[in-house]
């Protein structure tokens, strides 16, 4: 089965074309496309900023929650020396 000619085919490659490095080089840039391409830029960096305070907010609340459990810890050990030392003093 042939296909119909011209339907499913490439259009013929310029070979030749145009070699000059300056006229390759400048092209249109698409502003919707840029601005679109921008704005999710902005978006990323937003997201990335808000999932950093994020982090610093949980490691900030770790952080104050280990210092609890120590001092309540070293609390406790302080207190069992007292109690044991004041039971020895009574014997």
């Amino acid at each position: 089965m042939e296909s119909p000619k011209g339907v499913g085919e490439f259009p013929a490659a310029d070979v030749v074309g145009n070699s000059d490095l300056v006229a390759t080089k400048n092209f249109t840039v698409d502003p919707t496309s840029s601005e679109v391409a921008q704005h999710k830029e902005i978006e990323e960096q937003a997201q990335a900023k808000k999932e950093t305070k994020q982090q610093e907010k949980i490691d900030a609340a770790q952080k104050l929650k280990s210092l609890i459990i120590i001092s309540g810890v070293a609390v406790a050990v302080i207190g069992a020396i007292f109690a044991i030392a004041k039971k020895l003093r009574e014997k």
